[in-house]
């Protein structure tokens, strides 16, 4: 379901929500028939009986509040961020390397970066809006895979070189919308402002799956998006064991499948390079997390 358009938990949902919790609570009372002075301690410490119900509460809200669709594409995973990134830059060092490597490129609207970071995001990142790039998406994806070579001196391989082209790659739906709000409401800079998180929050999940379980505010990142946060941050993928990343936000069209873009690009890091490549939706796999943006919300 699109980000944009899926909508918030009613007022009549939650108060039937609160109903179920607060006729459990009762039940569970009657069930314990409490006497006078066990009640009275409970009431003394009705601090911590609070915390613990809100504990309870909240992992059994997040349990069956999410999507079993391809609940089955998960597995452990302690792959992470061993390289030394722990969030991003600030939105000025950002911007102030990417118009080195893309000179003529704008500025962005930094104060932005001044509002809380929304829940499951990292920080703020300056992505700029693929058109001030290039002409077609396609032809953005590859002019920040070569500033990747260059900027790793060649140290660089893809897997689906002359591949990257408006027939094979396109952002999904679902990203395009978003990014198209977040340039409209940005719409006097060529860098936006975007709120993301580097992978770990979907690690071993695989693509399809991570679209799943997206929160209402939550969308994929695709090649540009995650591209352009490795020229601002190469210290995130510069080992082996670094947690590889997935472009949720993308989809890639494999002929030699049976189903029209089943394939998301990813970036890992093998042989003492970063490699790009695309892999089927369905895998899921310890290595990987996919990266994901997230809309504020008022």
């Amino acid at each position: 379901m699109n980000a944009i358009t899926q909508q918030t938990a009613t007022t009549g949902q939650i108060k039937q929500i609160n109903r179920f919790g607060s006729d459990a609570i009762e039940k569970v009372l009657g069930e314990l028939g409490l006497d006078n002075p066990g009640a009275q301690r409970v009431i003394e410490h009705g601090d911590e009986f609070a915390e613990a119900v809100r504990t309870a509460a909240l992992a059994s809200l997040k349990d069956l509040s999410v999507s079993d669709k391809f609940k089955d594409e998960e597995v452990d995973s302690k792959y992470g961020y061993l390289s030394g990134y722990t969030k991003p830059k600030g939105i000025t060092e950002q911007t102030q390397i990417l118009s080195q490597i893309f000179p003529g490129v704008g500025n962005a609207l930094e104060k932005l970066a001044e509002r809380a970071v929304p829940a499951n995001a990292e920080g703020w990142f300056a992505i700029p809006k693929w058109q001030t790039i290039a002409p077609t998406y396609s032809e953005a994806v590859q002019k920040v895979l070569d500033a990747i070579k260059k900027s790793r001196n060649g140290k660089f391989y893809n897997y689906r070189d002359s591949q990257i082209n408006e027939e094979r790659l396109r952002q999904t739906a679902k990203t395009a919308s978003v990014f198209q709000k977040l340039g409209n409401e940005q719409k006097d800079h060529d860098i936006l402002v975007v709120a993301a998180q580097f992978g770990i929050r979907h690690r071993g999940r695989s693509v399809r799956r991570a679209r799943e379980v997206f929160v209402t505010n939550e969308f994929g990142l695709g090649a540009f998006a995650i591209g352009i946060m490795i020229l601002t941050h190469a210290e995130r993928l510069q080992h082996y064991d670094d947690l590889w990343i997935d472009c949720a936000g993308d989809e890639f069209d494999d002929p030699g499948s049976g189903v029209r873009f089943d394939r998301a690009p990813c970036f890992r890091w093998s042989d003492g390079e970063v490699k790009f490549d695309t892999d089927w939706y369905g895998i899921a796999s310890g290595n990987y997390g996919s990266a994901s943006g997230f809309v504020p919300q008022e």
